[in-house]
């Protein structure tokens, strides 16, 4: 019986030498292709090192702890800073209170570099434990003024219902971070060559796990020289523990006596129903009279320049809002209280405390004209100051709960 060769067209018009010499290559091939019981590997990553490690990456790995206020995760033996959206490597050392160019050069970035929001930056050392104040030009750190405030000015406020107090208590100290409990995430310094894939394999972990923890891009590109935090497993659940001791079963009639159920002759006793108790009716208490709401009676502060806000609140970046109008108008109190401190910034600015509560403050910086003394009291709507000449006629804003700044749109609007 003849054997008709397979795929004969695809061997036909080639010399015969060329398809003789063709013959066992092919033949080779489908041997190699036969012995694969699986899909192949084009690029060999699964046998890389000889072993594959493609099932042990797959494991489950822990969420990544949430940062602090300042962006920061804080371990025994050192610290991340996490980026928000917009940062650059300046912005986020700023706000942790480092040097820019010492946080970049550790880094192997520059300046200026935009981040991606959740990116990590590593420390060369740990931050200072303080918060830093508004970061507009010629600022001081309102947070410790605001702190001085609280600590030397009299609570006499003329109209002490206007604002809510707080309980007196000792005025906070600033707080270092909270470390991590538990195993601390190994810092792996990206060498050159390393991609995102054979860090994961070394280590382990899913390659989209290693991006959800560092905050890398959707190629999952790293950088020469980039730090990577190392994500950690996932603990299992404990198993449940056996019982102490096994129940003892028993045949069928042995063991205690089955009860003998009631008689019909003897029918149980009549329940008691009691009459629900009736409840009394709620009083009628007459309602106060409230006064119609305005813009004016129904925020807890006044805004104090009647302008546009040109700078919205960005805690961290600029602690306040900045309201714009024209040159020489009256900056007024935004609540009754007491002048705490008047100061004036790097660039020679006054800047004027008002205090209202044993911790609520608020801030007027860049102002002119000061109409008011430390430790006078002021009433709302009263005037304090006056805007400056030039093209910078504006106010920088503040409402400060003790050292936390707060949105003051929450209090005007």
């Amino acid at each position: 019986m003849t054997r008709t060769p397979p795929n004969r067209t695809a061997f036909r018009g080639l010399p015969r030498a060329r398809l003789l010499a063709a013959l066992p290559l092919a033949g080779m091939l489908t041997g190699v292709l036969a012995a694969c019981q699986g899909p192949l590997d084009y690029d060999l990553r699964g046998q890389l090192g000889a072993f594959n490690t493609a099932g042990a990456a797959q494991s489950a790995t822990a969420n990544r702890p949430s940062p602090d206020a300042r962006g920061l995760i804080s371990y025994p033996s050192y610290q991340v800073a996490v980026a928000q959206r917009g940062d650059t490597v300046s912005d986020v050392a700023a706000r942790i209170g480092l040097p820019p160019a010492e946080v970049a050069r550790f880094n192997g970035m520059e300046t200026s570099d935009k981040m991606r929001q959740g990116e990590v930056l590593a420390l060369p050392r740990r931050a200072p434990d303080s918060l830093p104040g508004s970061a507009t030009a010629g600022s001081v750190d309102i947070a410790t003024l605001a702190g001085q405030a609280i600590d030397t000015a009299p609570l006499t406020s003329p109209n002490p219902g206007s604002v809510t107090p707080t309980a007196i208590q000792p005025v906070p100290k600033p707080q270092p971070p909270k470390v991590q409990a538990g195993p601390e995430p190994v810092r792996h310094k990206v060498k050159r060559g390393e991609t995102a894939y054979t860090i994961s394999r070394l280590y382990q972990v899913p390659v989209k796990s290693l991006a959800e923890w560092n905050g890398l891009g959707s190629d999952f590109a790293v950088r020469e020289g980039q730090f990577l935090l190392i994500p950690l497993k996932e603990e299992p659940a404990p198993r449940p523990t056996p019982a102490a001791a096994a129940v003892a079963v028993t045949e069928p009639g042995a063991g205690s006596e089955t009860p003998v159920p009631p008689s019909a002759s003897q029918p149980l006793p009549e329940e008691k129903v009691e009459p629900a108790a009736v409840k009394p009716a709620a009083e009628t208490l007459p309602k106060p009279e409230l006064p119609k709401p305005t813009r004016a009676s129904s925020a807890a502060m006044a805004y104090p320049v009647q302008g546009k806000i040109v700078k919205t609140y960005s805690k961290g970046r600029n602690d306040g809002i900045d309201i714009a109008a024209a040159a020489g108008a009256p900056v007024n109190a935004a609540e009754a209280g007491t002048v705490a401190a008047i100061t004036k910034d790097s660039n020679n600015v006054p800047i004027v405390v008002i205090r209202h509560s044993q911790k609520l403050l608020t801030v007027y910086q860049n102002v002119g004209n000061i109409t008011v003394k430390k430790g006078e009291s002021v009433v709302r709507g009263q005037r304090i100051a006056s805007l400056r000449g030039g093209d910078d006629a504006y106010v920088h804003f503040e409402v400060r709960d003790g050292f936390e700044s707060i949105d003051p749109l929450s209090y005007l609007n």
